[in-house]
């Protein structure tokens, strides 16, 4: 299996292969480590950007935060987003000193046209549990929960619950959380429930597009590609 192909044709037949597996569900516990990532590109581009483009990764997990420097493989493309993050969000994970029992991924997994969004494909290539948290669905549907932190309510794709929106702040948009690689719909929402903690974002994901958005900042020249920091 390529898990990460470099042709529109050939994800769509990987996703197409992901979605129909069925791996053995994932269930939290209390001492389950819990990480974070997510990927931000260079200011200043508009539109869907272009292969190519500047971008940095981190990942975080207990405290520890790895940073990855790299380019974009691709132009964002709904539906295809592996093509451009899904490289540079493994090489940031596995450059992690300690493996998460469980990763948060801004990216939907279930929520998608072949039900294998990146959040469920990079689970799949490295062989975590995943979970997409993101600001809106892809292509799943709902209405928003209740304005109580914690409230929830479920989006659905043809019939089918893929998510569900939670409020994890009084007052503040909810978040769409997505069902991924070997996580139902409840244990996602459980997670980030547990982690919000009067957060908007849960702590892993937010401690990892701080330091993505960071090491953007710090950088006043071009880095070397595919360098990673651990700090």
């Amino acid at each position: 299996m390529i898990w990460w192909p470099s042709t529109p044709d050939e994800l769509i037949a990987l996703q197409l292969e992901l979605a129909g597996a069925s791996p053995e569900p994932w269930a939290p516990t209390p001492d389950s480590r819990v990480g974070g990532c997510f990927v931000c590109f260079v200011r200043g581009e508009h539109g869907p950007g272009h292969p190519g483009d500047r971008a940095w990764a981190a990942a975080s997990v207990e405290g520890e935060v790895a940073v990855v420097r790299g380019e974009a493989g691709a132009a964002y493309e709904a539906g295809l987003l592996a093509l451009r993050e899904g490289t540079l969000l493994a090489r940031v994970v596995e450059a992690l000193g300690t493996r998460p029992d469980v990763l948060l991924v801004d990216a939907t997994g279930r929520d998608h046209p072949r039900r294998a969004g990146l959040a469920l494909h990079l689970g799949a290539a490295l062989d975590l549990s995943t979970i997409g948290v993101t600001h809106r669905p892809l292509v799943a549907e709902g209405a928003w929960p209740p304005d109580e932190t914690g409230a929830a309510s479920p989006l659905l794709l043809e019939g089918e619950r893929v998510g569900a929106w939670v409020r994890t702040r009084r007052g503040t948009r909810p978040l769409a959380v997505h069902a991924a690689w070997r996580t139902n719909v409840d244990v996602a929402v459980e997670v980030v429930r547990a982690l919000s903690k009067g957060l908007r974002t849960p702590a892993p994901l937010r401690a990892a597009r701080r330091a993505a958005r960071e090491a953007r900042a710090g950088d006043a020249s071009a880095p070397t590609p595919g360098r990673a920091e651990k700090y």
